[in-house]
């Protein structure tokens, strides 16, 4: 997995490509939780790149969206297709995050 990250004054975006699994989700919580603690509060996570995400990819969007609304923000979630928007479905976190 890959993930490029562009900031802005009103938001994060995070362009998420391939597949995410434990380790990188857990590289990937840690940088946008450091976003998070200097201030930015809206997200946007681009997944029109991303072909599988397994349960702590998951977590680690489910944590920053808390973080984000704890502070005022929220996550956006953009480009959900095949798999990944599957399991979106199936795990009902389409009803979680606001869907772009």
């Amino acid at each position: 997995m890959s993930f490029e990250i562009s900031v802005n004054q009103q938001e994060v975006l995070v362009i998420v490509e391939g597949k995410i699994f434990v380790e990188d989700a857990a590289q990937l919580r840690e940088k946008l939780l450091e976003l998070i603690d200097q201030g930015h509060r809206r997200f946007i996570i681009d997944m029109h790149k991303a072909i599988y995400i397994d349960s702590s990819g998951l977590g680690v969007l489910v944590a920053i969206h808390k973080r984000a609304i704890e502070n005022g923000g929220g996550v956006v979630i953009r480009g959900l297709q095949g798999v990944v928007k599957d399991l979106f479905l199936m795990t009902r976190l389409n009803k979680v995050f606001e869907m772009d």
